[in-house]
């Protein structure tokens, strides 16, 4: 019997929250835990193998206050240029021999760990690229498969992350539908907070 595939989750967690008012937006507070607790509870339940996770602001406190398990935490000292480097580091970080990595921000609390087992089980499947869709618009998270870490990293630049990567190979990105079980929206502006955290 063949064993499963090795798909870690990256959980990109270095943003400052500059609309928040400077908030690091991986110690914010959701649901009774910080976000990127949230985060990683979300893609372990979901199936993933491991959890790698990218601080920048703020990453001497979250490492003090964030439970994280075994969680690897590495550290992007460019972060404040956006989250191609920090992709660009946790593809660095991965275990050695993963089949895929799952990317998931830490600001998107409404992805939900089916919606991570749907992207799991269209790697299992065969897709070497598949992403979330909301009502047949792509979204978050995306599933990027080994043969593609190389491409992923050499196009993250600025804010665009894997973006470059996707629409190179549109043709070949598989849309997950995850409408019915995950919201796609972020957590960028005090009025998202607002709504998040009072829902």
């Amino acid at each position: 019997m063949a064993a499963l595939p090795s798909v870690p989750a990256l959980v990109l967690a270095a943003g400052g929250g500059r609309r928040l008012g400077g908030r690091p937006k991986a110690l914010i507070r959701y649901d009774g835990q910080l976000l990127l607790e949230h985060a990683l509870g979300v893609v372990r339940a979901g199936g993933c193998t491991g959890t790698v996770a990218v601080l920048g602001a703020a990453a001497e406190q979250v490492r003090a206050t964030a439970e994280v398990g075994d969680c690897l935490l590495v550290d992007n000292p460019d972060w404040q240029g956006g989250m191609g480097s920090s992709l660009r580091v946790g593809l660095a970080a991965l275990p050695p021999g993963s089949d895929a990595v799952l990317v998931m921000l830490v600001d998107t609390p409404g992805v939900t760990p089916a919606a991570v087992a749907r992207l799991l089980a269209a790697h299992l499947a065969g897709a070497h690229l598949a992403a979330a869709a909301y009502h047949g618009r792509r979204g978050h998270p995306v599933l990027i498969g080994a043969r593609h870490f190389a491409e992923a990293a050499a196009g993250a630049a600025g804010d665009a992350g894997a973006r470059a990567l996707l629409a190179a190979h549109a043709a070949e990105v598989e849309l997950v539908e995850c409408g019915d079980v995950a919201v796609p929206d972020d957590l960028d502006t005090p009025a998202d907070l607002a709504r998040w955290t009072s829902s």
